[in-house]
């Protein structure tokens, strides 16, 4: 027999036609000369009939299939009685009335049922992932995925650009997280790195005279794990030859909007898409990635509250820091003083002392802190717009502190209390980044991108001095959705003299450049165009437009929180003979000849 159609897309238009059908046993009903099976496959699910008036030798195999059974059957699709309608499948006015089946394969009982809303921890699902990805929500999100990608190839192809891969084996370059590296067999002691990025390669290609590149590539970071981050990753990667960032905002803009279409039906006007600079992003919402589904806006206090009686305030102001404050509208009978102290709890992680609060109640504002700004409170409310029934939440700190804690409150309880719209989709470009920041762990400076980002054309003058140069800021722009950062890009430094002043400015000498980036500053001085570009996670919208909070979900075969793959149980040790042998290395003392799984050890 030979498969005719899918399963779950048999509707009435087949009414009467003869069929054939290929797909898993989802549930088996035997009423007693009477049997039904759904039979499902990718499209959904159908309903088929056995019975002894239809065939006895189809109905007495069907006595004997199981659950994840992959069966062929041959029938004739047929109207359901009026009563037995199902209107929520597909396929739910009729049913195939099955004349031949055959087994193809049986199956054992599985460690979890194959459906939505399956009870089993994630290690259970990763472990068992190809019975995990039979489940409809996962072969949902898979799907979009693919539509994502289809999308793109139509949209850049049609724009004229031009798909080309770039190496997976590279050398490796200081580009901010940790490789992974590849020893070569032929060079001992020799190391390939997998890339973080194609950006060294793709700035040589408009070199090459390629003025508008793409690719679906693949990255590879390795760096501690979260929900939106995996250690090898997707990314729509592009690049174009004399298009300033406006040009490539817009470009980028109907991409994102013939994604959004074609994904999910959703109509996009990329000129409705908000642009604000990252101070601005920084002192309205505290992060360079905003959610901004929500009001609850960081409202800075720090004049009204310079002279307060309240210690900590006036303390803060005095060390050169601020106060700011967030309004939870309806905050304060669902925040009990218990809830708060978690809240406050929470915040240590940013660096927060305390976390200071107030209750507004007929006009006025009661709590801990409230005796402080009796003659400050009508300011106060009239400042942050608060009403009774809210809840002010305030930060006193440096900057570097007070954002990212009012960041996180203002996440949290938007969320509890159900004040995000997730039928909204708000998208917005956070420009003009500074060019450096500095990582007191590490007391040094870093490229807030990468260290090919081009300065604002008035701040090239800085450049002269490593000290103006931490001073500039960049032609660069990230796009944001829901609080994610979906992209980011920005028009790349081609001048020589440029780019020398830039590493310079991150502590290399001029041979530990040409060390590092030898083979591009050579291209430059070969005449390399102007360009910009942007790298976009593909894994990371699939994840929001499938309407997931981990990226796992939208990977086939994901690693989990501590980057091992339960299924294959990689990373696994290796022999002495394949790292000494084949390798050439010496070999570390955890290598044997036994090489047992790593997760095991």
């Amino acid at each position: 027999m030979k498969r005719t159609n899918y399963a779950g897309l048999i509707d009435e238009q087949y009414e009467n036609q003869t069929v054939t059908l290929d797909g898993w046993v989802q549930k088996r009903r035997d009423l007693g000369g009477l049997i039904f099976i759904d039979l499902r496959d990718r499209e959904g699910l159908v309903q088929l009939a056995f019975s002894d008036e239809i065939s006895k030798d189809a109905l007495a195999v069907a006595e004997t299939v199981r659950s994840e059974y992959v069966i062929e059957v041959e029938g004739v699709v047929k109207r359901r009685a009026e009563g037995a309608i199902n209107e929520n499948l597909h396929s739910g006015k009729i049913e195939v009335q099955v004349s031949h089946i055959e087994v193809l394969a049986e199956a054992k009982t599985t460690p979890f049922l194959i459906e939505d809303g399956v009870d089993a921890s994630d290690e259970t699902r990763l472990k068992y992932r190809y019975l995990d990805l039979r489940r409809p929500e996962m072969q949902k999100n898979l799907r979009i995925r693919s539509k994502i990608t289809a999308a793109t190839h139509e949209f850049l192809d049609a724009a004229g650009f031009i798909d080309i891969e770039t190496p997976y084996l590279a050398k490796s370059t200081p580009e901010g997280a940790r490789d992974y590296l590849v020893p070569s067999r032929i060079y001992p002691g020799a190391f390939y790195a997998l890339p973080q990025s194609p950006q060294l390669f793709k700035q040589l290609l408009m070199g090459a005279g390629f003025d508008r590149y793409y690719q679906v590539a693949r990255a590879f970071r390795d760096e501690d794990l979260r929900g939106d981050r995996q250690p090898e990753f997707t990314q729509l990667d592009l690049e174009t030859s004399f298009m300033n960032q406006e040009e490539i905002r817009e470009l980028v803009g109907q991409w994102v909007a013939a994604v959004m279409k074609k994904t999910v039906d959703y109509d996009l006007n990329p000129e409705d898409i908000p642009v604000l600079t990252w101070e601005e992003s920084m002192r309205r919402f505290g992060t360079d990635k905003p959610d901004m589904r929500f009001g609850m806006e960081l409202q800075d206090l720090s004049e009204l509250m310079a002279d307060s009686e309240f210690g900590v305030f006036a303390k803060a102001i005095e060390n050169g820091g601020m106060v700011k404050a967030i309004v939870v509208p309806g905050g304060a009978d669902h925040y009990s003083r218990k809830e708060i102290d978690k809240l406050a709890q929470y915040v240590e992680r940013f660096g927060a002392k305390g976390l200071a609060w107030l209750k507004v109640a007929d006009g006025s504002v009661t709590g801990s802190i409230a005796k402080f700004l009796t003659e400050k409170s009508d300011a106060l409310l009239q400042a942050t717009g608060a009403k009774d029934g809210d809840l002010i939440l305030f930060a006193a700190d440096q900057e570097n502190v007070v954002n990212p804690t009012l960041d996180a409150l203002r996440r949290m309880t938007a969320e509890a209390m159900d004040l995000v719209d997730n039928s909204k989709w708000a998208f917005a470009w956070i420009i003009d980044w500074p060019l450096f920041e500095y990582q007191p762990e590490e007391d040094r400076w870093i490229a807030a991108h990468h260290p090919f980002t081009m300065p604002n054309e008035e701040d090239l003058p800085l450049m002269a001095t490593t000290e103006g140069a931490h001073k500039a800021h960049a032609q660069s722009y990230d796009l944001v959705l829901n609080g994610y950062e979906l992209g980011s890009g920005s028009i790349r430094i081609h001048r020589m003299d440029i780019q020398k002043q830039m590493l310079s400015a991150l502590g290399f000498t001029p041979e530990s450049a040409d060390e590092a980036f030898g083979f591009l500053l050579e291209g430059m001085e070969y005449g390399f165009p102007p360009m910009g570009g942007i790298a976009l996670g593909l894994d990371r919208l699939a994840m929001l437009l499938a309407g997931r909070d981990n990226i796992r979900d939208v990977i086939a075969f994901p690693k989990n929180s501590k980057a091992t793959e339960p299924m294959t149980d990689a990373p696994t040790l290796v022999s002495k003979q394949q790292v000494e042998g084949d390798l050439g290395l010496t070999a570390p003392d955890y290598a044997h000849n036994d090489a047992p799984n790593l997760a095991e050890e």
